[in-house]
């Protein structure tokens, strides 16, 4: 169940994700938050930046810059992470991912499970949505941002 954090913080991650689309990215946005406090937000730069690895959880945490641990803090993303995403959350103790939807990109959710961290799947209508849409707009994009063919 999500509390009221969880959809604030959620929230914030989908304006991020609108952000980037609005800029011609991919839709996907990330924010990182300790309890109530906000310690970063981000978005999928990869068109923007051409960055290859620049998906909305890298630049969240590229943002929040060095943290001495992430023990107790919760990574909201739009869209279920892939795989160098879902890595890159193990290897920083992450322990709580909050994810808005799984339906256009299944992601890595029990690769999160099976290395320790909590995972919620809010199944949230407009990240779905702005996902959905984007992929049917941009196809190449989409499948270039996942690499593949």
């Amino acid at each position: 169940m999500l509390t009221e954090t969880d959809k604030k913080f959620l929230a914030l991650a989908y304006q991020e994700a609108k952000a980037g689309y609005g800029e011609g990215g991919c839709p996907i946005g990330a924010s990182l938050a300790s309890g109530d406090e906000l310690i970063a937000s981000g978005r999928n730069q990869r068109v923007q930046e051409g960055d290859p690895i620049a998906h909305g959880e890298m630049d969240c945490l590229r943002k929040a810059g060095r943290q001495r641990t992430y023990k107790g803090m919760t990574l909201y993303t739009t869209l279920s992470p892939c795989m160098m995403c879902s890595g890159t959350i193990v290897q920083f103790g992450i322990e709580r991912v909050v994810i808005g939807e799984a339906e256009n990109f299944e992601g890595n959710p029990q690769f999160l499970r099976d290395h320790g961290c909590e995972v919620l799947l809010a199944h949230d209508p407009d990240c779905i949505a702005l996902m959905k849409k984007f992929i049917e707009e941009k196809p190449e994009l989409w499948l270039e941002d996942i690499s593949e063919d």
